[in-house]
């Protein structure tokens, strides 16, 4: 893909003000020239363009708050005097992997005041004699070289050590509202529990009151039924004692 249409596509409905980080790596440059970039990318502060058939920073637009730049395999052998003019800020250039051979090429460079780490892994200028020490004196600015400082400690790594302490501060984060949570949880549960045990007391005591009264009204019903039974039974005895006093009177008449 051509560099310009790519361009294109990592705006992403943002105009080129709005765009502080441009990655188009791999895509193509159709004459080694910088394609589709302007200076309306006024707050840019990032841009990667690795691999894209470089061999001019000419057309480089003025990017005044480019910070970090990375130009690594291409075909640049010099012209860095554009960068101090048109990054003036830049504290971070990968140039690995060009044709970089001589220490009169990255001369310019010197005028980056904020240049704090450099990149020429690959280029081969790394195989002059003296090399680190020499670039070091061109360059006292730099403090980090190929990755290594003067005393070839590493280059920490800071963007990691960012996202260490986001990881630590949303883990601490994570533990607050696990010790937070369950206190709030059991706080509900245990409103929950007491809720639940006067429903079941409330529901037991209507129950056991339903059933009381049931009962009561259940031996009433017995009782009426005894009662009328006893009423049927009388009833019937008096029926058949007057039939026997209606034979007895039948019988003195005779």
């Amino acid at each position: 893909m051509e560099m310009e249409k790519r361009i294109s596509l990592e705006l992403r409905n943002k105009t080129p003000a709005e765009v502080a980080e441009l990655v188009v790596d791999n895509c193509r440059s159709s004459d080694g020239e910088v394609e589709g970039l302007s200076d309306d990318y006024k707050e840019l502060e990032f841009l990667s363009m690795v691999n894209v058939g470089l061999t001019s920073l000419a057309k480089l637009p003025s990017l005044p708050k480019l910070l970090k730049l990375e130009i690594s395999d291409n075909m640049i052998v010099g012209g860095l005097d554009q960068l101090s003019e048109k990054c003036p800020n830049l504290t971070y250039l990968n140039l690995s992997g060009n044709k970089i051979k001589e220490l009169s090429t990255v001369k310019p460079l010197k005028n980056l005041k904020n240049l704090k780490s450099l990149d020429l892994y690959s280029c081969e200028i790394t195989t002059l004699e003296d090399y680190r020490e020499s670039v070091f004196e061109l360059l006292p600015q730099v403090t980090f070289l190929d990755g290594y400082d003067h005393e070839d400690n590493e280059v920490p790594d800071s963007e990691a050590d960012d996202d260490d302490n986001e990881g630590l501060d949303s883990e601490a984060d994570d533990d607050d509202e696990h010790t937070a949570g369950p206190t709030r949880d059991g706080d509900d549960d245990e409103d929950e529990d007491d809720e639940g045990s006067e429903g079941e007391e409330v529901g037991l005591s209507y129950l056991m009151k339903d059933g009381i009264q049931d009962e009561e009204d259940d031996d009433d019903y017995v009782e009426e039924e005894e009662e009328e039974d006893g009423v049927g039974v009388q009833g019937e005895k008096r029926k058949r004692d007057a039939e026997d006093e209606g034979d007895d009177s039948d019988g003195d008449d005779d």
